[in-house]
């Protein structure tokens, strides 16, 4: 399927997500990486353009299964939520009690009370990645014949802000989705020597190895 002429003034989440559809529906199979044993690709956009992103996400899930492939949609946020829930109710209840107590007294006293609580439930290779990995698992067990036909896109990102860093999901989901192609939608910016910012809100880290789109 040959790639959709690109308009001469489309926004740079419209770049991105152009050359995206074009290195995955190629005649040679995805080319979002040149290692064949690290298949992971950044789709950096704005967090301003959350809902156009879902929308383009959307037609290009579309457009991959249309030309035979199988999409599977991660979302970050319900994974958090799940997590949340596993915790137990009296946990839960602890929690938003204390939060409200410290963020009565500074916002900041709030976030630095919740945040090792949130990030305890998703940081580490036992964290978020596992359960990542696991949606993963789950389908290409189901469908061995698929793999080389199917791609894995991880979204909501921004809303586990600010408890959340890709790069460390992305290294540790290295050598546990099975060889699928896996593409994550980064909400935040993008400076020097690839550096990305979560929600251009956080110092920028440049500990990335994968492609970064656009």
């Amino acid at each position: 399927m040959a790639a959709s002429t690109m308009a001469v003034n489309a926004s740079p989440l419209d770049a991105a997500m152009h050359a995206l559809r074009h290195d995955l529906i190629h005649d040679d199979g995805p080319r979002i990486s040149t290692m064949r044993n690290y298949r992971f690709a950044i789709l950096q956009y704005d967090p301003r353009e959350e809902f156009k992103l879902r929308g383009l996400v959307q037609q290009l899930a579309q457009d991959l299964v249309n030309s035979g492939w199988a999409v599977i949609s991660i979302d970050l946020q319900r994974l958090l939520i799940e997590r949340v829930r596993a915790q137990g109710s009296d946990w839960v209840e602890r929690v938003i009690a204390m939060e409200k107590t410290m963020t009565s007294k500074s916002l900041e006293r709030g976030l630095n009370y919740l945040r090792p609580k949130i990030e305890a439930l998703i940081d580490g290779p036992q964290g978020i990645a596992t359960d990542c990995a696991k949606r993963i698992a789950d389908y290409t067990s189901a469908h061995p014949d698929r793999i080389d036909h199917t791609l894995a896109i991880i979204g909501r990102a921004g809303s586990i802000y600010p408890f959340f860093r890709s790069s460390a999901l992305l290294r540790h989901l290295d050598g546990r989705t099975g060889n699928v192609p896996v593409v994550l939608l980064y909400p935040g910016t993008r400076g020097a020597r690839n550096g990305l910012s979560f929600m251009g809100v956080l110092e920028p880290d440049h500990d990335y190895r994968p492609r970064i789109y656009p």
